[in-house]
């Protein structure tokens, strides 16, 4: 289970993941990125809210994660936003994976993209859609939070 990253070091959150999904278990991979990306990665150009994860042979992709190419990209690159990136795993990490997604309901969700020791890491989450009457719940409990918060701030006064 991958600690979670600080937040000082993070590039991009997923806030729709919590939203749409229970999480099981989460992972730390790798990204095989190209050099125009990770500029524009440390410029903050990049929308992870649609992305999602597949399996194809046997190894793992994000599909959906836009990185916008900055203005000053080379001129001999032909860059493309919506490229499917490699996300890099253990094979015996992919194994187990390959068998929770086979499970009815379950899918591989990118929650977010940070930095560890230079290296731009993508934290994945094996997760299940929660039904309509569980989003409304989770509306409930983020509203109440946010009252009690303004309840307390105000009392501090």
């Amino acid at each position: 289970m991958a600690k979670k990253p600080d937040t000082e070091s993070r590039i991009a959150d997923n806030k729709k993941a919590a939203y749409n999904y229970f999480f099981e278990e989460r992972f730390e991979a790798g990204m095989v990125l190209e050099g125009w990306e990770v500029k524009s990665l440390r410029a903050g150009k990049v929308q992870l809210t649609d992305g999602y994860v597949v399996i194809r042979n046997g190894e793992l992709f994000v599909l959906g994660c836009q990185i916008n190419p900055l203005n000053s990209a080379s001129t001999h690159v032909n860059p493309d936003a919506v490229r499917t990136k490699k996300l890099l795993l253990h094979k015996e990490q992919i194994r187990r994976l390959i068998g929770k997604i086979e499970q009815k309901g379950y899918t591989l969700v990118p929650l977010n993209l940070h930095w560890k020791a230079g290296k731009v890491k993508c934290e994945i989450a094996l997760a299940k859609g929660k039904a309509e009457h569980d989003k409304r719940d989770t509306i409930r409990d983020r509203e109440g939070k946010r009252e009690v918060e303004r309840a307390m701030k105000s009392r501090g006064r």
